[in-house]
């Protein structure tokens, strides 16, 4: 009888935010991704290192914005440690001064709120990679070991935008028109009331465009359930 082939430990991750509702989300987003499970949640710098302690994860979710402090200032204070999980620095801070610190301080990843499963499970997915990349190797890497470690660090390159078969130009036109116009955020199900499609042709058309930078999406958080999908203009042309 062959032995089982060994599978590799699931990945603790603990998840810090101030909003329980995010955390909340972000929570069932690790659970979702292969070779991960969230541990424990914490919502202030207090509790996230008193978690580390309780918990000690592979991985730590690091919001910036906390009610007794600040997040990068956690991050510092693991790097200090001589054994201390990796960070992803989880945030609506686009600041460079903010990306700098927390790229010095030794973040594995920074991404922006508000994202969705995929953008967070592709990070985690090349996270994992390079973790078990790096327990193949050694006890000394040549150029190629590291080149490859951090290439599966950053992940795939993004693939352009895929052309939209079988699209009414006018259609698009008015999509983008009814984003632009509209005072704030708006979503699928209001725009196709404007331009008179139904919800879903919204949606296809709406998510073209996101991908083509021509409009933003944002996640509205409500009490219960998945988050909704609303779209800002970006300025930029088709």
């Amino acid at each position: 009888m062959n032995a089982a082939p060994d599978v590799p430990p699931l990945i603790r991750t603990l998840i810090v935010d101030d909003d329980y509702r995010v955390a909340k989300i972000h929570a069932a987003y690790v659970a979702r991704t292969q070779g991960f499970e969230t541990v424990g949640v914490a919502h202030s710098a207090a509790e996230a290192l008193a978690a580390v302690d309780a918990l000690a994860p592979d991985l730590v979710l690091m919001d910036v914005y906390l009610p007794d402090g600040d997040g990068l200032g956690v991050v510092r204070k693991l790097m200090e440690r001589a054994e201390h999980p990796d960070c992803v620095v989880i945030t609506a801070a686009r600041d460079v001064d903010t990306v700098r610190t927390a790229m010095r301080l030794g973040a594995v990843h920074y991404l922006v709120k508000p994202f969705g499963f995929n953008t967070l499970s592709d990070k985690l997915t090349a996270y994992r990679s390079m973790r078990l990349r790096m327990e193949t190797l050694k006890e000394q890497a040549d150029q190629s070991d590291v080149d490859a470690l951090f290439g599966l660090l950053r992940g795939p390159a993004a693939l352009p935008p895929v052309p939209m078969k079988g699209h009414s130009a006018p259609t698009l036109e008015s999509i983008r028109d009814a984003v632009r116009g509209a005072p704030g955020p708006v979503s699928a199900a209001e725009v196709a009331e404007q331009v008179g499609v139904s919800r879903a042709t919204a949606q296809r058309y709406l998510s073209y465009l996101a991908q083509r930078g021509i409009v933003r999406l944002q996640l509205r958080y409500g009490a219960t359930g998945r988050p909704e999908h609303r779209y800002t203009s970006s300025g930029a042309q088709p």
